[in-house]
């Protein structure tokens, strides 16, 4: 029986050593340097757009503070709340130009699901459209909006003292 468990164990060990190596025969590994600036690909990371077809497929420039192995921390801005390490895969050095009229611009931010950026100055009104409550508010920082948003959807889910304030101040209008 010890032989039959010594013989299994050993047979194991072999399929998933050849497993590995038939699941990296093609990688390559890739190696950055520290503090070297790199695009950050987009695959894995949810921003405020609305359809993911109209994000940009690779995220402004990087630096790389550490590694380990295949994974590289970034410094990343201040308003992306999210982990600041990922995998080789998801980079791609920044090579400079030699060209001399072709710059590379990056934007200056990038918001990822960033609450303080979209914070409700104030409800201006409320409807009923096809029985769902909808309010119509003024962002702040930001121009008179028209525009009507369902109220079960996230953009209130932090302003209920807001509502409440609304509903208080304009008490003749029916809930």
């Amino acid at each position: 029986m010890n032989k039959t468990l010594i013989f299994a164990r050993e047979a194991l060990i072999k399929t998933q050593e050849q497993m590995m190596n038939q699941a990296n025969k093609h990688r390559r590994k890739i190696n950055y340097e520290i503090e070297s600036k790199m695009f950050l690909n987009e695959r894995n990371i949810i921003t405020a757009r609305l359809f993911k077809k109209l994000n940009d497929k690779m995220l402004d420039s990087f630096q790389i503070i550490d590694f380990i192995d295949s994974f590289y921390k970034l410094k990343l801005l201040k308003t992306m709340h999210i982990q600041n390490v990922f995998h080789s895969e998801l980079l791609h050095l920044v090579i400079n130009n030699s060209l001399s009229n072709q710059k590379n611009e990056f934007s200056k931010s990038i918001v990822i699901n960033d609450e303080d950026e979209w914070k409700i100055d104030d409800i201006l009104n409320f409807w009923w459209y096809w029985r769902r409550l909808q309010y119509q508010v003024k962002w702040k920082n930001y121009d008179n909006n028209l525009n009507w948003y369902n109220a079960d959807d996230d953009e209130f889910m932090n302003a209920q003292k807001m509502i409440d304030d609304f509903y208080i101040k304009y008490s003749r209008k029916a809930h």
